[in-house]
């Protein structure tokens, strides 16, 4: 009896290892290439910077306005962009997500002035609203707990993929013109257009729930759901209580995960928005040739998020992980601003390996604290209010810029705020929340 039951297991087990395998070699690709593409029409700004300066008279304060508008639109239309997606389904919605952002992005290449930069911006942080936490609410419906946070890395890594590819691509778009067009036009055209046609293989592509995937056998399927329905009534168990989301929005754990995250990109968006301009400083060089060297910081960042992932992996303890790479970000920063252009930037590749690592190794801690019941909405407003310092940075620097011919006072806040995270990033717990602690929330529907 003993060994059938063993076998049993064991078979069970080995078709939920090869539905997971299949699982990630069947949207991992997919979404990574999706979050290139989202990311590289929400910061391609950073390389036209110049030349819409010189087309459109549009100076470093307006550009920090204009590319932090992109966040608040963002934050206000993340949460129902995210509840709408659980209620429509992941195929539906992360394919309109896609259309509409690739539409505006590829609408910027037809602005004339500041104000339809201002609202071409905030429309397409509208558009992408609810897109990183879609996927994220993805992977906790398709692969069960212990595969989410290695999922997760391979998908963040896409952000430094579009850094890496962004700027050489962005020079090289820039070098086209006609039509009547400027080469910064026909890089947001086509760069916008591109995602337009990548929505239709998404509609193609996904399914929404196990059960749908005719790529998996009916006993994967099963297995599958199985495993992510177990997680769930453990958590259930553990936590009887259906949390009150009314209640959790002022649990300090959530408040200090949105805290952290906000630092943690506050200095991503600062770097990303502001490199260009400190590569040009460094000489006289073409659009293609500063495009090569931003990809520099980024590419030693995919191999700081990979490094740090392994180490975390192995050695736990994701608190500390997460506070050395804010540490080594807050040292970048820091050094940025002791010497030239040319030190400068080798600072801020230091740096982006500390950031890009961090941002990669903090999403496990709040999912394992939240349930999956309220996880998707609150990962969505954890999102919602770290992407705030994508409007902090860049309007704080382009005024700073303006106003007294340098950032460097920018750049110091930026280490001093990575050194505050490292420091709080121990106060957030790594275990579920307690039913105790839940008095006043719900009840939970009893199961029939």
């Amino acid at each position: 009896m003993k060994t059938s039951v063993s076998g049993i297991n064991e078979g069970v087990d080995s078709t939920l290892a090869s539905a997971i395998s299949k699982v990630k070699r069947h949207v991992l690709p997919l979404f990574v290439i999706m979050f290139i593409v989202n990311y590289i029409d929400r910061v391609n700004i950073g390389f036209v910077r110049t030349h819409m300066e010189h087309d459109l008279g549009i100076g470093a304060a307006a550009y920090g306005f204009g590319a932090g508008l992109f966040f608040i639109g963002y934050a206000l239309f993340e949460v129902p962009s995210n509840m709408l997606l659980q209620k429509v389904g992941a195929r539906i919605w992360l394919t309109r997500i896609m259309l509409t952002w690739g539409l505006v992005a590829a609408g910027m290449a037809f602005i004339q002035n500041e104000t339809h930069f201002y609202i071409l911006r905030f429309l397409l942080g509208v558009a992408e609203a609810g897109f990183f936490p879609g996927v994220i609410y993805y992977f906790t419906r398709w692969l069960p707990g212990a595969e989410r946070g290695k999922a997760i890395a391979i998908f963040l890594s896409g952000s430094a993929v579009a850094s890496l590819i962004s700027g050489p691509l962005s020079g090289l778009l820039l070098q086209i013109n006609g039509l009547g067009m400027h080469g910064w036009q026909w890089m947001y055209f086509i760069e916008g257009m591109f995602s337009v046609g990548l929505c239709v293989f998404v509609w193609f592509w996904l399914d929404a729930k196990p059960h749908d995937a005719k790529w998996l056998t009916r006993a994967e399927q099963d297995a599958l759901v199985s495993a992510i329905d177990d997680e769930q009534k453990a958590r259930e168990a553990a936590t009887p209580i259906r949390p009150s989301m009314a209640k959790l929005l002022k649990d300090r754990q959530i408040i200090l995960f949105c805290l952290i995250y906000f630092f943690i990109q506050l200095t991503i968006y600062a770097a990303t928005f502001w490199l260009p301009s400190i590569i040009k400083k460094m000489g006289e060089m073409s659009d293609f040739q500063v495009g090569l060297f931003n990809s520099i910081p980024w590419l030693l960042s995919i191999i700081g998020m990979y490094a740090f992932a392994a180490f975390s992996a192995k050695w736990k303890h994701q608190q500390a992980w997460v506070a050395t790479a804010l540490l080594i970000a807050a040292a970048g920063m820091f050094m940025s601003t002791t010497g030239g252009p040319i030190f400068a930037f080798v600072a801020i590749c230091f740096a982006a390996l500390g950031f890009k690592s961090a941002s990669s190794l903090f999403w496990p801690i709040p999912q394992a604290y939240l349930d999956a019941r309220i996880a998707a909405a609150v990962i969505a407003l954890i999102n919602s209010v770290g992407n705030l310092g994508g409007f902090v940075a860049p309007t704080t620097f382009g005024l700073l810029e303006q106003h007294t011919g340098s950032i460097q006072g920018g750049l110091y806040g930026l280490a001093a705020t990575s050194i505050i995270a490292a420091i709080i990033v121990f106060a957030a717990r790594t275990t579920p929340k307690p039913a105790a602690d839940l008095a006043g929330a719900e009840a939970a529907p009893k199961h029939a």
